[in-house]
């Protein structure tokens, strides 16, 4: 390993997952709370990097 963390993604649909390893492809991601919530548990925030992969639909 190269010292750096690597994002896991399972989000098929999402432009940035590696399909191949499920790694996310992104330099860095953002990750924000979800809308009206303290963020006091981890399923109460979401990456907002978040694509959709246009590729999908063909």
């Amino acid at each position: 390993m190269d010292g750096k963390q690597k994002i896991n993604c399972t989000v098929g649909s999402c432009k940035y997952n590696n399909s191949d390893n499920k790694e996310c492809t992104l330099n860095k991601i953002m990750v924000t709370p979800m809308e009206n919530c303290n963020t006091k548990k981890a399923d109460e925030s979401m990456c907002s990097s978040y694509e959709f992969e246009k590729e999908l639909l063909k």
